[in-house]
């Protein structure tokens, strides 16, 4: 078996721990993981080994269950406490299995039952550190978000998505009236408060409102407040949600499902910089930044006559479009990822994607966006047995996924051919990344990295 590279040349290779109280087991299993590229750390006994990897930020930590006093869980427990990034793989001997689902359940990511083959040692650790170098890829990016613009639950690595944040970026620390498009599910919401956060308003309030979920009456009422007496029940003047915004910003979200006279009210609120409450004359002044948004064709609503256009060029200013997630599948892994640290971390479970779920979930039509990927994952992690998600508990309704259809922009078109031609090159070469490389004609250090940007991981099955 000819061992590949773990990493492209001039990058840190992994680092893995062998913990096995085993002499000549812990000598092989070293040999054979430097082999393969890996840097590689032992460990004779439980308290060297949890000491080790409490210390060292490990890619892997690799440990057998039996070791004494202490033993591998106490190693796994030590080792996600102080370092929760590393993997941790437990080996298990035969009729001890339950042992290995426990250990899962504290956060093992897999186990290897002895005997085990050497190529499936390899490709296990192989998709360990894939696996944390993903979950690295999530954290890096939450957290150049949260640093520099305040808000970190945005992720998404293609060009889309990085051209999209771009403009957040530019626009918004400006003052101008700002207007998102697309389809529902696609996180309309979440660009607003990044617009938000990310602006000179971000210490004053963000104000979101649901036109398509309130009455006309009402609508108006929560906006522009009203005056004691100017309606039955009135028995005091109340601030409308317009003033309550002052120095920040109000969302009005679905704003195409308002009736043309309070378009009327709005256009006039925003223009002037001033509202009325009902029952009174006296003009209020109010300084909000206004963001709206829709899944609605606006400039076709305006041709209907459903939407004033005096309205839409004055929401018009900046204008972000979303693109729905089938235009962007690249986002899956990392997507998929977000939501399955976010609802272990709330159900207390950790899980993960059986082998063939993150490929055909690449293929899926996700009619609700991302919306529809959370709920699949949150429904996925509370049904997963052992930890581990299969198609059944991602999709139990379906054993076969709806294909998307051929990606709408000419990136994700590329995209989609280069994510074809990749695995089908990969599949020619048996898993051989250099030999993948020459029949692609490109360098190996190239489709690593187009391996990574297009969320290609390919997993030869043992013969």
């Amino acid at each position: 078996m000819k061992l590949e590279p773990n990493s492209p040349a001039g990058e840190r290779s992994a680092r893995v721990l062998v913990v096995d109280d085993q002499r000549n087991m812990r000598t092989t299993l070293s040999l054979l993981l430097r082999g393969a590229g890996y840097t590689v750390d032992e460990a004779s006994d439980g308290t060297s080994g949890a000491e080790l990897g409490s210390q060292e930020a490990y890619d892997v930590v690799l440990t057998d269950l039996r070791l004494g006093e202490p033993d591998g869980m106490a190693v796994l427990r030590a080792v996600k406490e102080a370092q929760p990034r590393s993997e941790v793989i437990v080996m298990t001997a035969y009729g001890t299995i339950e042992s290995a689902v426990d250990a899962m359940r504290l956060g093992a990511f897999d186990y290897l039952q002895k005997p085990f083959s050497e190529q499936e040692l390899l490709l296990k650790v192989q998709k360990a550190i894939e696996s944390r170098r993903l979950r690295g890829q999530v954290d890096a990016f939450a957290q150049d978000f949260r640093e520099r613009y305040g808000f970190e639950n945005i992720v998404g690595r293609s060009l889309a998505m990085r051209n999209l944040l771009s403009r957040v970026v530019r626009i918004a620390p400006t003052d101008v009236t700002v207007l998102i498009t697309g389809e529902s599910g696609t996180g309309k919401e979440l660009i607003a408060r990044a617009v938000h956060a990310s602006s000179r308003r971000a210490d004053k309030p963000f104000i979101p409102i649901n036109c398509a979920a309130i009455s006309e009456t009402l609508l108006e009422s929560e906006l522009f407040g009203h005056a004691r007496g100017a309606f039955t029940g009135a028995s005091t003047a109340r601030k409308g949600l317009l003033e309550e915004a002052e120095g920040g910003t109000f969302f009005f979200d679905e704003i195409a499902e308002t009736t043309m006279p309070f378009q009327a009210k709005l256009l006039r609120a925003i223009q002037e910089g001033e509202v009325r409450r009902i029952g009174d004359n006296r003009p209020i002044q109010v300084d909000v930044r206004v963001i709206a948004a829709t899944n609605v064709d606006l400039a076709q609503a305006v041709e209907e006559k459903r939407f004033r256009e005096d309205l839409y060029y004055r929401l018009n200013v900046a204008r972000f479009r979303l693109p729905p997630l089938r235009e962007r599948p690249e986002d899956i892994p990392l997507l998929v990822d977000f939501f399955l640290n976010k609802y272990g971390q709330k159900m207390g479970v950790k899980a993960r994607l059986a082998d063939d779920v993150i490929d055909r979930l690449m293929t899926y039509q996700f009619q609700g966006n991302v919306r529809e990927l959370e709920n699949m994952v949150e429904q996925a992690v509370a049904l997963a047995s052992g930890g581990v998600i299969t198609l059944d508990d991602i999709l139990p309704e379906s054993k076969g996924l709806r294909e998307a259809p051929s990606p709408r922009t000419l990136a994700g078109i590329v995209d989609e051919a280069e994510r074809r031609a990749v695995l089908d090159a990969l599949k020619s070469a048996s898993g051989s990344r250099e030999r993948a490389a020459e029949l692609l004609g490109i360098s190996p250090t190239t489709l690593w990295r187009k391996m990574t940007r297009l969320g290609v991981v390919y997993d030869p099955k043992p013969s």
